[in-house]
């Protein structure tokens, strides 16, 4: 634990503010992603497993207490590293893990969303988390060849079974986030959302309408908004901050049902990135952000 100098605990992640998933699940909004983790390709062992570990470890002491991956990390390379660095787990720290997607190689992905695949899934992701119930568990992607109302329904029955305590979505649209829901209590979606990629605004809208927790993942790209003098610059140089602070700092502020969770395999940047939490935007310096894109 980090403290200052009169002795009190710093946890710089508690500033970013608590959403409750499924509306009973505290975390801290600014979590921690482990899709950096594995090897290149998020494919197979870290480059430096004692820093993925350190990095893990940092990141709780910093006051992350959500924490999203996946079985296909590696795969399952990033659950185990889970395990290793923090089991046993703190009584406030969340772990949020994915299945349906299969690998084949480095960099390759495919869907798979049978029933009887999915509930193999998760009962690795429990052996391998070291967990008797995870807290969230995304469908990864939505399987075209299987009815969703199948793979959500093998899901739910291992929620019901007390293997799963919340579902979640991943890459879908408004229009399939509003199909779930009709077969299911849907507690999160994860898509990819930044300051410089907002094509899901609307699926955005939806979930802070109806406390869905959206978990962006790419949160910190920012593209040619952070160039030499380009509104990301000028206004991180105000701030004292890094780009990759203001991009969260803008995520934080954005919508309250927001979870930004920044993966990278180095300490240092974790320590920069969970700093992203103490920034509090102008209205000017948000509304010019968002006139950026």
């Amino acid at each position: 634990m980090i403290t200052n100098a009169t002795g009190t605990a710093v946890q710089p992640a508690a500033e970013s503010g608590i959403f409750r998933i499924g509306g009973d699940l505290p975390v801290h909004r600014l979590g921690y992603g482990t899709m950096r983790l594995p090897g290149p390709g998020v494919w197979g062992e870290p480059t430096d497993r004692a820093e993925a570990v350190r990095v893990l470890r940092r990141a709780v002491e910093l006051g992350v207490t959500f924490i999203d991956t996946a079985d296909s990390y590696g795969p399952f390379t990033a659950e185990q590293l889970i395990r290793e660095a923090l089991h046993p787990y703190a009584d406030d720290v969340v772990i949020a893990t994915k299945g349906g997607l299969t690998r084949q190689g480095p960099g390759e992905w495919r869907p798979v969303g049978r029933p009887e695949y999915l509930r193999q899934q998760v009962e690795l992701s429990l052996r391998h988390l070291g967990l008797e119930r995870i807290d969230l568990y995304q469908l990864h992607r939505i399987d075209p060849q299987v009815p969703l109302a199948d793979q959500l329904g093998a899901l739910a029955e291992l929620r019901d079974a007390g293997k799963i305590r919340h579902i979640g979505l991943s890459e879908v649209s408004a229009a399939e986030l509003e199909q779930a829901r009709a077969i299911t209590e849907i507690a999160s979606v994860q898509n990819m959302y930044n300051l410089a990629e907002r094509k899901s605004e609307d699926v955005l809208d939806y979930a802070e309408a109806n406390g869905i927790g959206f978990i962006p993942w790419f949160p910190i790209a920012t593209g040619q908004l952070a160039r030499p003098g380009g509104p990301l610059d000028t206004v991180a140089k105000e701030y004292d901050a890094t780009p990759s602070q203001l991009a969260l700092a803008w995520l934080l502020r954005r919508s309250p049902a927001l979870l930004p969770i920044p993966g990278t395999s180095s300490v240092a940047h974790v320590e920069e990135n969970i700093g992203a939490a103490r920034i509090r935007l102008s209205d000017s310096a948000y509304q010019a952000l968002v006139d950026a894109v």
